[in-house]
């Protein structure tokens, strides 16, 4: 039986070949995807990593946009905005503009900001790649050798993974039986719940809580998971449409702190995604999704594009010279 550290090993050699921050995300996001793709009615917690990852990948290609040495940003002055952008945005406009007056300064290379920013987007990458070395090696485990691989491998410090994959075997086995349908994704739901605790309440505090002030805003604001390719963000699962922008802004609430992001994930994310994942099919829009994350699409530099055109629709991206 393979360790912990060898399993992890053979994920890491998958990536070997990804030398940059953001093809590495894609490789992370990507297993993920694959994983929920190959058995969806059973790892549904990878599916929502799948979701979370491509959204620290949009962060990185925002780092990329903030470290390069021309702007990507137009100024106000060449914008030319359509009916269509207005329609679009304008029942989040009050949010929005909140979004656009603590960031802008940073998407225009302040000097002070944007060295903050950076380091708070390196605690974000650091932090995912944290997540996926605490449960990714039990995925390709369970994957080859089934519950006996994770027991051989899982450490004294990973018992709420142990305790996952136990349900997760134990509604894998309930479920070949039609009549415990409904027991058996109860207890594959709560698998995936007890990995996302443990995510949320135990690996990404210590990273969070070293991000500055103005990240940990930032990242409140720009904290949703967008589980359909929505044109807008009304209807996704966000932190700042949870709480409320005024919350955000007077520091009641922030994603960083891990009551308020596990009330957010429990009242509003999760509920959105055992939706989406009961009516889960080859032609529902995640499988659509899921399948692009897969295949690392779409590119990232036109997330980004998408990301600030829906936070900012006062602005836009312009393609920096070759």
């Amino acid at each position: 039986m393979y360790t912990r550290e060898e399993w992890h090993a053979q994920l890491e050699r998958q990536l070997s070949q990804r030398t940059t921050r953001i093809a590495r995300n894609q490789g992370i996001t990507q297993c993920y995807a694959r994983w929920y793709l190959q058995e969806p009615w059973l790892f549904k917690w990878a599916g929502m990593a799948a979701f979370a990852s491509a959204q620290v990948g949009i962060a990185l290609a925002a780092a990329e946009v903030l470290d390069a040495p021309h702007g990507l940003v137009r100024p106000l002055a060449e914008q030319q905005p359509t009916e269509g952008s207005v329609v679009q945005f304008g029942m989040a406009a009050y949010g929005q503009a909140l979004n656009l007056l603590f960031t802008v300064p940073l998407l225009l290379h302040d000097a002070t900001a944007r060295p903050l920013l950076l380091n708070d987007l390196e605690l974000i990458r650091e932090a995912n790649n944290a997540i996926f070395a605490d449960v990714g090696w039990a995925h390709l485990a369970y994957l080859n050798g089934g519950l006996k691989a994770v027991e051989a491998a899982i450490g004294s410090d990973q018992q709420a993974i142990l305790e996952a994959f136990r349900m997760l075997d134990e509604g894998a086995h309930l479920m070949c039986d039609p009549a415990n349908h409904e027991q058996a994704t109860a207890l594959i739901r709560r698998a995936a719940t007890t990995m996302l605790h443990r995510e949320q309440m135990v690996i990404l505090p210590p990273f969070m809580d070293r991000m500055s002030n103005q990240g940990k805003l930032l990242a409140s604001f720009g904290s949703w998971l967008d589980f359909e390719g929505t044109p807008a963000l009304i209807g996704q699962p966000s932190f700042n449409g949870y709480f409320g922008p005024l919350a955000l802004v007077s520091g009641q609430r922030s994603v960083c702190n891990a009551e308020d992001r596990w009330s957010w994930i429990e009242h509003d994310l999760l509920p959105r995604w055992a939706t989406l994942d009961s009516n889960y099919s080859e032609r529902s829009v995640i499988h659509r999704r899921l399948v692009a994350l897969a295949n690392a699409q779409p590119n990232l530099v036109q997330m980004v594009a998408s990301m600030i055109h829906r936070l900012y629709p006062t602005l836009a991206l312009r393609t920096p010279a070759r």
